[in-house]
């Protein structure tokens, strides 16, 4: 099956962290067909050079590289709808400039919807860590593990609550993103929104019960997830679940109330402890 990655990057990118994702592209037990990188907006010289470098990289690879240039900064949902529109493919496959793809994802994943014709995209589970790419399989240094449900039931229930997919995990059917708008700005929930669109229009949804990418997070990760700007977005979401008869009043208000009480009346500290104790698993 023929598929395409869609992949961004933007000035405020770490260069050796977006040189060591896209080195995991390349090292896949399958690989694409291309790689479409879309750079969003003006880019210091070190991402520039790893550009150039993956250029004939990926030719020896046998995968084609198509650079798109934003002449400015346009954000992640925009710079992604861009991608998306380029790529060849109807199945297409999202990566992100700070993330490893475990060598086996996309084979994983393409032999998923190979075998189910009738789901529009699947995911996966991620394991977050600290520190460079080695750090990943030192278990003092992994921060935790996004476990995300598996069936179309499931997901849609959990989505009911709280964001199913792993963003950076996602494999899709381009025609089915397409059908309902695509990728649209919504601050820093603009795949939430992707994915209540999708499930509205009754698309099959699927995650793989593994990790199939090793994720970059900072130390105060989970403490910047709150503040009224990041609230209000979460609670547009949710207005907009309730109204499209996805949850009951009673599930909006527990969650907008929930939301509140977490991103606007929690200390900042006291919300990065029960991010990490509650929504993520420890490792033991």
């Amino acid at each position: 099956m023929s598929f395409s990655v869609s992949m961004c990057v933007y000035g405020g990118d770490n260069p050796e962290h977006f040189d060591i994702a896209v080195g995991s592209i390349a090292e896949q037990t399958v690989k694409p067909d291309e790689l479409v990188l879309t750079v969003d907006g003006p880019i210091p010289s070190e991402t520039e050079a790893v550009i150039k470098k993956y250029c004939g990289i990926m030719q020896e690879k046998g995968i084609r590289f198509r650079v798109l240039r934003l002449k400015k900064n346009m954000g992640h949902g925009i710079a992604r709808r861009v991608g998306i529109k380029k790529c060849s493919h109807d199945i297409i496959a999202i990566m992100d400039a700070d993330d490893i793809a475990v060598p086996t994802r996309f084979e994983k994943q393409i032999a998923y919807l190979t075998a189910h014709p009738e789901v529009a995209i699947v995911g996966g589970c991620i394991t977050e860590f600290i520190n460079d790419e080695s750090d990943a399989r030192n278990v003092q240094h992994i921060a935790g593990r996004r476990i995300v449900p598996s069936t179309d039931e499931e997901i849609k229930r959990y989505m009911q609550k709280r964001c199913p997919m792993n963003q950076m995990t996602v494999v899709f059917r381009k025609k089915d993103i397409l059908e309902v708008g695509g990728y649209r700005d919504w601050f820093c929930n603009e795949d939430y929104f992707l994915w209540i669109r999708l499930a509205a229009a009754g698309k099959i949804f699927g995650n793989i019960d593994e990790s199939l990418v090793l994720v970059r997070v900072g130390k105060e990760m989970y403490e910047r997830r709150g503040g009224w700007k990041y609230f209000k977005s979460e609670a547009k979401l949710q207005t907009l679940m309730h109204r499209k008869g996805m949850t009951s009043f009673g599930r909006y208000a527990v969650n907008v109330g929930e939301r509140f009480v977490l991103q606007v009346m929690m200390p900042n500290r006291i919300r990065g402890i029960i991010f990490q104790k509650f929504a993520r698993e420890r490792e033991a």
